[in-house]
């Protein structure tokens, strides 16, 4: 696949089963303000058990899932790792590096030789925008796919961990003025949060982004843009930072890391924008110094290591549903 590739239209009937129950999470597209509550309810369930003496229940016992990182992430490859084992099932964990994709075979054939290992989930993390939804394309019936970042197209399962932490500091997302800010055109994350979002109902999304970083005509996604962190800030409740993705940027986007933080970074004085009460967030890993201070990241209103554990809570969610041991839903 060449990095060129972008995923086509998705029809939720593709993310869900004939009774209209979560089969794979590949996207938040498509998807119902319906089944998006449910695995936030879900996962509300779930994250009692971090503070079980024993932190395990047997969901997914005799389930195999294979994480396929394609892509390197430590802290979201653990995260899932994590959430599969508390739920019981077996994880094997694929070095991709060394793996036959290497040696020539083809993606399609390693995960044929996959699913004959009995497997039942495939978590994916590519390069390529639209790389798990391909593999879900081709997997067995019974195999479920969740895209765990694929390119510049979506990481689903961090949005709803970023809106499972919304919500649990402020319930009523209908009344929330919620602003993204920095690299929106490289981030897969933030298209997830925007429709995430937008499907939920928040009250008004904002970006805020020098033009360089925004997508073309972003506004169709259902956003308000602005250019200045004055005007963008101004009375929000969340505020969430993206780092910039210098991996994914071609030509000269910015001037500077220290004139990007002069007018987008998040320090005391920008937050003072923001309602007194805002929260602040960021999906990691933070660039401090360049898109938010020390002083924000650590300081009294940041919620950004609730972030990490809701994470579990949300993944133990999403595979549970998948595999249709709890939850589901209508799309």
């Amino acid at each position: 696949m060449s990095n060129t590739l972008q995923p086509g239209p998705l029809p939720a009937s593709m993310q869900l089963d004939d009774n209209g129950k979560l089969r794979h999470f590949l996207t938040i597209e498509g998807l119902s303000a319906t089944l998006l509550t449910e695995i936030l309810d879900v996962a509300e369930s779930f994250s009692v058990v971090a503070t079980q003496p024993v932190k395990k229940v047997p969901l997914l016992r005799g389930k195999t899932i294979f994480n396929l990182f394609f892509e390197p992430s430590t802290r979201t490859r653990t995260t899932f790792e994590l959430a599969a084992k508390r739920l019981s099932a077996d994880v094997m964990n694929m070095n991709i590096s060394t793996s036959a994709t290497s040696k020539g075979e083809s993606l399609l054939d390693t995960l044929r030789n996959l699913e004959a290992m009995y497997s039942d989930m495939f978590v994916v993390r590519h390069a390529d925008s639209g790389a798990a939804q391909l593999i879900a394309r081709h997997v067995a019936p019974h195999v479920s796919v969740i895209n765990a970042g694929d390119g510049r197209h979506a990481h689903p399962t961090q949005a709803m961990l970023d809106v499972f932490t919304i919500r649990r500091h402020k319930p009523d997302l209908t009344a929330l003025r919620v602003a993204i800010v920095g690299d929106i055109l490289h981030s897969r994350v933030a298209r997830s949060q925007i429709h995430a979002l937008n499907t939920l109902n928040t009250g008004e999304v904002r970006v805020i982004a020098p033009k360089t970083l925004l997508p073309e005509n972003v506004e169709q996604l259902g956003v308000q843009v602005y250019h200045s962190m004055a005007q963008g800030l101004k009375d929000v409740d969340v505020v969430i930072m993206l780092r910039l993705q210098r991996e994914r940027m071609t030509g000269a986007l910015l001037p500077s890391e220290h004139e990007f933080f002069r007018l987008y970074g998040l320090d005391e004085a920008a937050l003072a924008y923001a309602k007194p009460d805002a929260i602040v967030m960021h999906p990691g890993p933070a660039n401090r110094g360049v898109e938010i201070a020390s002083s924000v990241a650590d300081g009294p209103r940041s919620v950004i290591l609730e972030q990490v554990s809701n994470g579990l809570a949300i993944r133990m969610a999403v595979m549970s549903m998948c595999l249709g041991a709890t939850g589901g839903g209508k799309g």
